[in-house]
């Protein structure tokens, strides 16, 4: 007979689970090959404005929107740490200690994330574009 998981502890798995373990990594790819990307791009075009929008803007997009996602992914793996360090049973079920350090690993992952996103952020905003 399997035992049954606490229910806020349930509340915690599968897609959301992972969300809050690579969620912060996934919005890093995302801005390093956006900012990147649409600065290279659009200075090799000869050009300093994207679609009529200021370069500088478009890369400040491509840093706030994946910060934003970073932090939604933080978010969750605090929440999930939180649930899951409650529920922990001294000897009982096993996927919820394996839940908890996911959402632990994920905790620390999507600070890194942030943090790199931000650190990227600065140097593509502080940097002048299309500089020859």
């Amino acid at each position: 007979m399997t035992e049954r998981l606490p229910p806020r502890t349930a509340l915690v798995g599968g897609l959301l689970l992972w969300f809050a373990v690579l969620g912060g990594v996934a919005f890093w790819t995302l801005h390093a090959l956006v900012a990147w990307a649409v600065d290279e791009l659009t200075c090799a075009a000869g050009h300093d404005n994207l679609a009529g929008f200021p370069l500088s803007g478009a890369i400040a997009l491509a840093v706030l929107v994946p910060a934003a996602g970073a932090v939604a992914a933080l978010a969750v793996s605090v929440l999930a740490w939180r649930r899951t360090r409650s529920d922990l049973p001294e000897g009982g079920h096993r996927s919820v200690g394996r839940a908890h350090m996911l959402a632990f690993v994920g905790l620390w992952l999507n600070m890194l994330a942030l943090a790199m996103i931000a650190l990227g952020g600065v140097a593509a905003l502080v940097l002048p574009p299309c500089q020859r």
